[in-house]
């Protein structure tokens, strides 16, 4: 059964929250989306579908068949659209696009995210759900509710960990925490996805020597964010905080972005290799070098082509200074 001498094409509908099976049908009426409404009406209270209507935005054909348009409307097949978060975004950067999918505040949502006691709700290794909240495009309503894309978006990151992976963690000696902090600092340093292993193996050696990881990209953590260059001054500044990576030793106590799927397993399969230094060339790859004179040399040539250059763009990387 359906309706008739209506226009054709499709109409977008919002339902809000606590709208009568009346008002529902007004709306639709209004919209020219059906032609009998005292039928669509009859049809849903023979079904109990008068009340069973779900608050959303709907695209819905025209003239639709009754049992169709209801069946749509009663399952709540609402409108959605995609959230990207990139790999390597903080809480801070993400919380706009989240902000805009649930229609809350971005500074409500930032300081909501970055409560530390949250972890634990949805059961993430912490010290907050920085870095937890899996990079990937998703597909959100309009309006949906800050926990159900936290769930979403944790339970994507809890997807990447199959028994393979978890029995990699224990053959490193490394918990699921430091493996993710690891990572996020490699998703930070990498512009290339083919020298994250190589730039893993750097952080391992140096972990497994004692020597101090020196991460530009931590250091920014702990300073509040980008800058187009970073300073000794500084370094300095932050230098008792437990992200500055060239003060204290280790890792730090957790990511410092939202590492993805490669990051994540260049931290678990570092490149076998004895390199302890690495340096940032002009077109975001690195020379790895083996010992402090090779860092230096290596250093030195990238600050001649940048001088020859006469413009060179901040790509950022870790530079390992020893002097």
């Amino acid at each position: 059964m359906s309706c008739r001498s209506l226009p054709p094409g499709r109409i977008t509908l919002h339902i809000p929250e606590g709208d009568t099976f009346s008002e529902v049908l007004d709306s639709l009426e209004a919209h020219e989306a059906i032609g009998y409404r005292s039928l669509v009406h009859l049809y849903a209270r023979l079904r109990g579908l008068d009340r069973s209507v779900k608050a959303g935005t709907y695209r819905i054909e025209r003239g639709a068949p009754i049992g169709e348009l209801l069946e749509v409307l009663t399952a709540g097949r609402v409108v959605t659209w995609p959230m990207t978060i990139p790999e390597g975004y903080t809480i801070q950067s993400m919380a706009s696009r989240i902000a805009e999918a649930t229609g809350l505040d971005s500074a409500a949502v930032a300081d909501r995210l970055s409560d530390p006691e949250l972890h634990g709700e949805w059961g993430v290794p912490g010290p907050g759900l920085e870095g937890y909240l899996f990079p990937d495009t998703y597909r959100f309503a309009r309006g949906i509710a800050l926990e159900t894309v936290v769930t979403v978006m944790t339970d994507s990151y809890r997807r990447y960990w199959t028994a393979e992976r978890r029995q990699r963690l224990e053959e490193l000696g490394m918990s699921e925490g430091e493996a993710v902090t690891l990572a996020s600092i490699i998703q930070a340093e990498a512009r290339q996805a083919d020298e994250m292993p190589t730039i893993s193996s750097v952080f391992h050696n140096r972990l497994r020597i004692g020597m101090r990881l020196q991460a530009d990209p931590t250091v920014l953590y702990a300073l509040g964010g980008h800058r187009s260059r970073l300073l000794y001054a500084a370094i300095d500044s932050v230098a008792n905080h437990p992200y500055n990576t060239y003060a204290q030793a280790g890792l730090p106590p957790g990511p410092i972005g939202a590492p993805g799927s490669a990051a994540l397993d260049a931290a678990l399969r570092p490149a076998d290799t004895d390199y302890l230094y690495f340096v940032a060339e002009p077109n975001g790859t690195h020379i790895f070098t083996r010992t402090h004179d090779e860092h230096l040399r290596a250093r030195a040539r990238v600050r001649r082509e940048a001088a020859a250059a006469t413009s060179v763009p901040d790509h950022g990387g870790t530079r390992h200074f020893q002097d």
